[in-house]
């Protein structure tokens, strides 16, 4: 049976938490990489378990309910050596942890291991917090220290465990995170990218170097200790609407309402700015301000949009040509009184008009991928039509080709026109109804698609590796040189010819895989 892993997963099968108390879990896992980052600490999610359970023996009397806890969670901190090397998520807690998670629980405080404890040659301290939701506890989260490298206290740190104090306090309380939606935290500025204490004034008492930089590259040229935030910030976005509105938000940290992230611009640079109000005990203790500079990050994403549209347009013109040059010949074969030129001019046509498709599904692709099933729905009728002089067979496609490279799916498009076309022209005669079907199977590493038909068969003796048609010249060409891939014609169970090639999906020597 697979391994249950998920911390949804985990409260499912190990505990009969309601859906507000998972969510409110949720909510605390996806803030407490911030908690590790300040803490300089290991942080785990313990839920006592539902089922009471026997220790040590079917002779030994069960222990009551909550004598046992499970791990259904885990962060490490990015700012130090971790205290849990080892994967804990899913493993039950020690006989000898379970007392102070117990009393986490029963007296609804915060409680600090008298000495540290050794886990894995390394010296822990652990404090366990307990997750009040509802006004009950539900859960209990241990912050778990590594000892074994000192560290010298520095302004930085002390507002950073200072800070975290807080909102571990407001776990304790009950008030973070708060349960209103705030939307994603999915990139929100971290620890590490900039962090700016307030006091309950809205003043900063401390903004960590990164912060600074931050803001010195918005155009605050000063130190911002001792300044009004939200007047500082105020002054430097551009947009008047963004200027009052971030002002607004770190205004309202202070009165006890988180905010979402928000990005806003200066003429220089764009930052990211996510704020968090501390009210420990429901006391306002100022508010935490978390700055990202994501300036190049803008700048890089707008130079790759701007390269997307130039290569979109270049599809745009290149089938725009494609299209005229099919036009052209397609008027030259009408004026033609030779069958024979005629028909190489409609082949032509065809051909053209094949890589004019691909060309035209790439101008309106974000991405340099052809969805091959979508085309070949464009591209395999015009086939079957402009053969209706010869055969009333008809085209069909099974299986799902998937997304390719535009640099293999242009070859393998061609391939297919050919191999179709060769059937609806040599397979039946005119006016004889029939099947032809183009069935695809993927897997990671292969593609594999075979062209069918219910015709007259292949002639004898016949090569695929020497035959002389235009088309199979092609189609050999392509398979070998651009796409890599090989093929095999022969006889279809049941009548016919079936022609089956297998394309790797790995890469290619043109660089489109």
């Amino acid at each position: 049976m697979a391994a249950v892993t998920t911390l949804s997963e985990l409260l499912a099968e190990h505990t009969r938490m309601h859906g507000e108390t998972v969510d409110h879990l949720q909510r605390v896992v996806s803030e407490w990489q911030l908690l590790a980052d300040m803490s300089f600490a290991d942080f785990l999610l313990w839920v006592p378990l539902d089922e009471p359970s026997t220790p040590d023996g079917a002779d030994a009397p069960p222990r009551a309910a909550g004598s046992a806890f499970l791990c259904v969670a885990q962060a490490r901190p990015t700012t130090a050596p971790t205290a849990h090397p080892d994967d804990v998520v899913g493993k039950r807690a020690a006989a000898v942890e379970v007392g102070q998670l117990r009393r986490a629980v029963t007296e609804g405080r915060i409680c600090r291991d008298d000495d540290p404890r050794w886990h894995l040659e390394v010296p822990v301290r652990r404090e366990t917090i307990p997750v009040r939701q509802g006004g009950r506890t539900v859960a209990v989260l241990s912050r778990d220290t590594n000892l074994a490298t000192p560290r010298v206290p520095s302004p930085l740190e002390i507002a950073y465990l200072g800070s975290a104090s807080d909102l571990c306090q407001m776990i304790v309380d009950g008030t973070f995170p708060q349960s209103v939606p705030l939307g994603s935290t999915e990139g929100s500025p971290r620890a590490g990218d900039g962090l700016v204490r307030l006091d309950v004034h809205g003043n900063v008492a401390y903004a960590s170097p990164n912060a600074l930089s931050a803001y010195h590259r918005m155009g605050h040229a000063s130190d911002v200790a001792g300044t009004e935030l939200a007047v500082v910030t105020r002054r430097l976005v551009l947009d008047p609407f963004e200027a009052a509105d971030v002002a607004t938000k770190i205004t309202e940290a202070l009165e006890g309402k988180a905010s979402p992230r928000m990005e806003i611009r200066g003429r220089r640079a764009s930052m990211v700015v996510r704020s968090l109000p501390l009210r420990p005990r429901g006391d306002p203790a100022g508010a935490l301000v978390l700055v990202r500079d994501v300036t190049d990050l803008r700048r890089r994403d707008m130079a790759l949009l701007s390269k997307d549209a130039t290569i979109r347009e270049i599809h745009h013109r290149v089938k725009n040509n494609l299209q005229t040059v099919a036009a052209l010949l397609r008027m030259q074969s009408r004026r033609s009184a030779h069958p024979e030129a005629t028909r190489a001019l409609e082949e032509s046509v065809r051909r053209v008009t094949s890589i004019a498709l691909v060309h035209e599904a790439l101008a309106y692709s974000v991405a340099e991928t052809v969805e091959l099933d979508a085309l070949l729905e464009k591209v395999l009728p015009a086939i079957r039509d402009g053969a209706t002089a010869e055969a009333r067979a008809r085209v069909r496609v099974e299986g799902g080709f998937g997304t390719l490279p535009a640099g293999r799916a242009t070859p393998l498009v061609l391939v297919l026109t050919e191999l179709v076309h060769n059937a609806l022209a040599h397979a039946y005669d005119q006016g004889e109804s029939g099947e032809v079907v183009v069935s695809a199977r993927r897997s990671a590493g292969w593609l594999e698609v075979a062209v069918s038909d219910d015709g007259h068969g292949m002639p004898e003796g016949f090569d695929v590796e020497t035959a002389q048609g235009l088309g199979l010249q092609i189609v050999r060409t392509l398979l070998t040189s651009e796409l890599e891939a090989t093929l095999r014609m022969g006889a279809r169970e049941g009548g016919g010819t079936e022609a089956l090639i297998r394309l790797p999906l790995g890469g290619s020597p043109n660089g489109s895989g």
